[in-house]
């Protein structure tokens, strides 16, 4: 198949919006799932990645009736288009950060295990501090954060680190306890010395996979010593119904500090134990692409979260 040209004799040029559906279809080999998140219609993501083959002069595409994959011309192409995207999502980030910083849209991605309980500092701190910026807040998992950033559908991260991710930069904010949450007559409760062996025999409620506060409480159990087989019941997708639970009498379960009077307030069904120093704890910090041009202006959100958030019952780390 020939590559067309334009009346002058020079190739035709794929345009952006070719390569961002071609993109979309080559992630997710399923025209509806594509169109569904670039939000363009069927149609013109079809139309649009047809208009591409033809201006490149190859086949990106094999279309059965079940299914789409990708030739293995397509396979190529596809790791060039999304170099591209990324090249230009970069080139509008330079542009954005050449402007007046914190001024325009922040896309904040937040985890769940975050958002109920520090966002009340963070727009306070927006709205007081920078009054130009156009914060737009996102909540999800850490996975489809993570998925969000490298993909320029979000700008900065706000959860529990470490990451371990390449090209992701983490800008450490604070050091927070775990607490026992156990229904009101457990025999830890009131306590302000426990021991994490005590989480051997437990019976452990825990968010459902997916949930970074899950993993880290398996972690916080294995070094305790807990044997891997014994058993963890895990029933809530969020930390109000695994509270609900404890408060129910089904078990135990480890809260944040940060998240402690929020979830337990008004309930007398429920107590609070604490553990013996060094108490088990996870980090909190900003993520954002390494590299990105906004670096300066992160950095500097930073250190005013820092500051917000020295308040709330957690240890700030120093920048």
């Amino acid at each position: 198949m020939a590559s067309p040209t334009n009346p002058g004799g020079r190739p035709r040029q794929p345009s952006l919006a070719q390569l961002r559906a071609f993109a979309a279809v080559a992630e997710h080999l399923h025209f509806r799932e594509a169109a569904a998140e670039i939000g363009m219609s069927q149609p013109a993501l079809s139309g649009a990645v047809s208009a591409l083959e033809e201006t490149l002069g190859v086949q990106l595409l094999e279309r059965t009736t079940r299914k789409v994959l990708l030739s293995p011309a397509g396979e190529r192409v596809a790791v060039r288009a999304q170099a591209v995207l990324d090249a230009v999502g970069a080139l509008m980030e330079e542009a954005e950060a050449a402007r007046a910083p914190f001024t325009g849209v922040l896309r904040l991605g937040v985890i769940p295990t975050v958002a109920p309980y520090l966002l009340p500092a963070v727009l306070r701190l927006v709205h007081d501090t920078y009054p130009e910026l156009d914060l737009q807040v996102h909540e999800e998992q850490t996975t489809s954060l993570l998925d969000g950033l490298a993909h320029g559908r979000l700008d900065l991260l706000l959860l529990a680190v470490p990451l371990g991710v390449p090209q992701v930069t983490e800008i450490p904010l604070f050091d927070e306890d775990f607490v026992l949450v156990a229904p009101k007559e457990h025999w830890l409760g009131g306590r302000g010395d426990i021991p994490r062996a005590a989480l051997k025999q437990l019976d452990l409620l825990l968010l459902d996979e997916g949930h970074c506060l899950r993993d880290q409480a398996l972690d916080i159990c294995r070094e305790a010593g807990r044997d891997e087989n014994t058993p963890v019941t895990t029933s809530a997708a969020g930390l109000s119904t695994l509270v609900q639970l404890v408060a129910g009498g089904l078990g135990v379960t480890l809260l944040p500090r940060t998240a402690l009077r929020v979830e337990t307030a008004r309930n007398d069904l429920l107590t609070t134990g604490y553990f013996a120093d060094p108490a088990p704890s996870r980090r909190i910090a900003l993520a954002m692409r390494s590299g990105s041009a906004r670096q300066p202006e992160f950095e500097e959100f930073a250190a005013a979260l820092r500051g917000a958030m020295r308040g709330l019952p957690v240890r700030v780390v120093e920048g």
